[in-house]
């Protein structure tokens, strides 16, 4: 059952963030939640976007000021801006995020080239607080090679059970490449807290680049292994499809084949509960958005109909439909004005959501929702 709902960041348009969209959290160990988000006057827009971060310490009865934390540096002359960051709680106060850098030095070039489906030139950087994200150190890039290529972070750090670290993102096409668009995920690892990353392991990609498996979702499960989910687009039939997962049995560097989980939608990281049990938070587009959750008790094999819980509804027209082409996808995505569920466990065992959701494209609230299952 939901025992809590409310606002963490509250959409201003007289504040330049309208659109408060692609929300990020974690739960530290003295109870703090911290959460972050996109924040822009619109949503498609790349004027003025910047990463907004609050946190609660009385379990989302109130929320501090939303404050931008993370000051954008040139690269190579160039400068960017902040698009999106995760979090990742190390112990203690300390917490690690991980940033999303754009190129912003010519401010008339869309995020995303219709013309040859690139995105623009972006980078990863990594910053540290020792305090419980009140104060952070200046950002730092990883290196990413062997790709050098735009790589959107899809999720926080991810901390496995070996001692290393993993970070997230995909693959996307430069800006002016005209070549055929082989998506991939990815994940880098690191055993030395982030300093280098030295091995990477390629989680899905479609030689045929037909399938599309985007937003991966990975989440550490009760024993060791690894689920990650799939918001999954078939390009050539202009369609979503259910959500698909793998699993990784040797802490991220080799993956099963993928399966279809029988649930249509857009995921949230999988959550693992004491019980044995793994819950999925996700959107479904079906219809009028609706945020929902599912229980699955065979390592995500299966979701059951009879175990889903509505966790946001509201009533607007439905947002999704057939696409005929990858620019009508991408508008698609532009205008949806509920999405992108993130999730974290509570101690005691509750589940933690956070969401942007509203009424109208460019003006939505970082919303969040406190549910305990039985």
């Amino acid at each position: 059952m939901i025992i809590g709902r409310g606002i963490a960041i509250r959409s201003a348009r007289e504040s330049g963030r309208g659109s408060c969209c692609f929300p990020g959290l974690c739960v530290l160990p003295g109870g703090r939640w911290l959460c972050v988000c996109r924040a822009a006057p619109t949503k498609t827009g790349m004027a003025g976007q910047h990463v907004l971060m609050t946190w609660s310490d009385d379990e989302g009865q109130s929320w501090c000021l939303p404050v931008a934390p993370f000051v954008p540096p040139s690269i190579e002359g160039r400068l960017g801006l902040f698009r999106a960051a995760q979090l990742t709680a190390l112990g203690g106060n300390r917490v690690v995020a991980v940033i999303y850098w754009v190129d912003y030095s010519d401010p008339s070039h869309p995020f995303f080239n219709e013309a040859t489906e690139g995105l623009l030139d972006s980078r990863i950087f990594l910053s540290f607080s020792e305090d419980g994200g009140e104060t952070w150190s200046a950002p730092v890039p990883v290196n990413t090679t062997p790709f050098h290529v735009p790589t959107p972070i899809t999720g926080p750090i991810l901390l496995m059970q070996n001692g290393e670290w993993a970070l997230q993102f995909e693959t996307n096409k430069t800006y002016y490449d005209t070549s055929v668009w082989h998506h991939a995920s990815i994940l880098m690892f690191s055993n030395d807290r982030g300093k280098s990353w030295p091995r990477h392991a390629r989680v899905t990609f479609d030689p045929q680049a037909r399938m599309f498996y985007w937003d991966q979702r990975p989440g550490v499960l009760s024993d060791g292994r690894i689920l990650d989910l799939f918001w999954t687009f078939d390009r050539e039939r202009g369609v979503y499809l259910n959500i698909h997962a793998c699993e990784s049995f040797c802490q991220g560097h080799i993956w099963s084949e993928l399966w279809d989980t029988g649930v249509p939608g857009q995921p949230a990281p999988p959550v693992a509960l004491s019980d044995g049990r793994i819950a999925m938070v996700y959107v479904d587009r079906t219809g009028a958005p609706v945020i929902k959750l599912r229980t699955s008790a065979d390592w995500g094999r299966t979701w059951a109909s009879e175990t889903e819980r509505i966790i946001y509804a509201i009533a607007i027209r439905m947002q999704e439909g057939k696409k005929r082409t990858m620019q009508d996808t991408w508008s698609e995505m532009g205008a949806y004005s509920v999405g992108l569920p993130a999730t974290a466990l509570i101690p005691g065992g509750d589940i933690l959501v956070v969401y942007y959701a509203g009424l109208e494209t460019d003006r939505t609230n970082v919303e969040w929702v406190r549910v305990r299952l039985g």
